[in-house]
């Protein structure tokens, strides 16, 4: 009886042909309404958006789209009120999720299952049911209609503690235990052995928390009271009302604002990817 030439592990072609359709509407899903958001904001006046048969490569590409939406609102102005409150959101999760993390995966402690625990719970909350209180506590400090009240709330994130704790706890125990006897303390023994180690989920981290930041629009409307202070997802919404027949200048904004995330990402993607094989313990 003839044997097939394919071992356990191969794919036949047309398993090869299903996966690359699938890879192929995933692509079409996610990356078609940006490019399409692109092409729309490249668009000239002269080119009708609205045409039963629209281009997706525009006629007549223009900047203009831009320069009016610069025009039109402070967006610099506004991107940078977004990248302080973004920095302070990174920062505080960087540095706050290492040490909660770190200290829940590699320290002994009494009620150490009990905050975690604390941590667990905080997660099956939505944001909307603690959004008032965290209003009230903000208003309190007096952080109300600052950017200081806008990054507070997100200044630490459990998801992020917990992400750091998973990967603190996949460091070897043998490598820390040999660091304890060796007389190594807490804070040598998280800059020595654990941070080279998490470098691949802290950057994980740090794009998501600026994401979160960059992208957050119902906490800064809630908190900001003064049009100079707005965010720059808050203040595009004057291009929703003001220009919400011309699609042009909208997906110009949305592209603005876009622009930074991608920025971020594209610099921290090799981490992103390959930062976990790159802090493996070698022997």
């Amino acid at each position: 009886m003839a044997r097939s030439g394919r071992g356990f592990n191969s794919i036949s072609p047309a398993e090869k042909v299903v996966r690359y359709a699938l890879l192929l509407v995933v692509l079409v899903i996610t990356v078609g309404p940006f490019l399409w958001q692109l092409s729309t904001s490249l668009k000239s006046v002269s080119e009708d958006v609205f045409t039963q048969t629209p281009t997706f490569i525009p006629q007549h590409p223009t900047l203009s789209n831009f320069a009016e939406v610069a025009k039109t609102i402070p967006v610099w102005s506004y991107a940078g009120n977004s990248l302080i409150v973004a920095v302070l959101v990174v920062l505080g999760n960087a540095i706050g999720a290492t040490f909660a993390g770190f200290a829940l995966a590699k320290l002994r402690f009494r009620g150490s299952k009990l905050v975690l625990g604390l941590f667990l719970a905080t997660l099956i909350l939505p944001s909307e049911v603690t959004i008032i209180s965290q209003y009230v506590i903000v208003r309190g400090l007096g952080f109300a209609d600052t950017l200081i009240g806008v990054a507070l709330p997100g200044a630490i994130q459990m998801l992020n503690v917990l992400l750091m704790r998973t990967a603190f706890l996949s460091i070897p125990a043998d490598v820390d235990a040999a660091a304890i006897i060796d007389g190594a303390t807490a804070w040598q023994r998280l800059i020595r052995i654990g941070l080279p180690n998490v470098r691949g989920m802290l950057s994980v981290v740090v794009i998501f928390s600026f994401i979160f930041a960059w992208d957050d629009f119902l906490w800064p409307l809630i908190v900001l009271t003064d049009p100079d202070k707005y965010t720059l997802t808050v203040g595009l919404q004057y291009l929703n009302g003001t220009f919400s027949s011309n699609p042009r200048l909208i997906a110009a904004g949305t592209m603005i604002a876009f622009l930074p995330i991608v920025v971020v990402f594209a610099l921290l993607q090799r981490f992103f990817f390959k930062g976990v094989d790159a802090g493996a313990i070698k022997g």
